[in-house]
């Protein structure tokens, strides 16, 4: 192939946003383990920690918990043994119907998310606090558009 004739580098755009979306995945990503990481933590576990404090005092089902994670986690199961054994979280299977696993978090679940928060807001910053409030809003937009007809539900994700 002569030098002036170059292959592209991309099958097409739509390969080239996918993996753009990927890099960005995996560069946003790194700081969010190394903070997690600090703390015995992956980003699941976090989220579903997250998830638990916006109903406490109440607890969620174990599927429920899976259903509303950001990403998939195919072992809800073994994520939620890991907080149990931390003292992060307490299981309780009702005595009406005991297929259903009840998570609830604990104080000391509460109390890490608590010294987490201010960490979190500025883990974000690192990650995206260079951009435009208008820019994160178009980006949030064109998010939710993409994924649009891949939720499960069919209905946009909220955060």
């Amino acid at each position: 192939m002569p030098a002036t004739e170059r292959r592209p580098r991309f099958d097409s755009l739509a390969q080239e946003a996918y993996l753009s979306l990927w890099r960005t995945y995996d560069r946003l990503r790194l700081l969010e383990d190394e903070l997690f990481g600090q703390h015995d933590l992956t980003a699941q576990q976090y989220n579903a920690l997250r998830l638990l404090r916006a109903r406490h005092p109440d607890t969620l089902p174990t599927l429920a918990i899976a259903s509303r994670l950001i990403s998939r986690a195919p072992d809800i199961t073994r994520l939620l043994d890991k907080l149990e054994i931390r003292g992060l979280i307490e299981r309780d299977r009702p005595s009406d119907n005991r297929r259903v696993v009840n998570v609830g978090i604990t104080s000391a679940g509460l109390e890490l998310l608590g010294r987490l928060d201010a960490l979190v807001r500025d883990c974000h910053e690192r990650q995206l606090g260079h951009m435009k409030k208008k820019d994160l809003q178009a980006l949030v937009g064109l998010l939710k558009k993409a994924r649009l007809p891949h939720e499960p539900d069919g209905s946009a994700w909220r955060s």
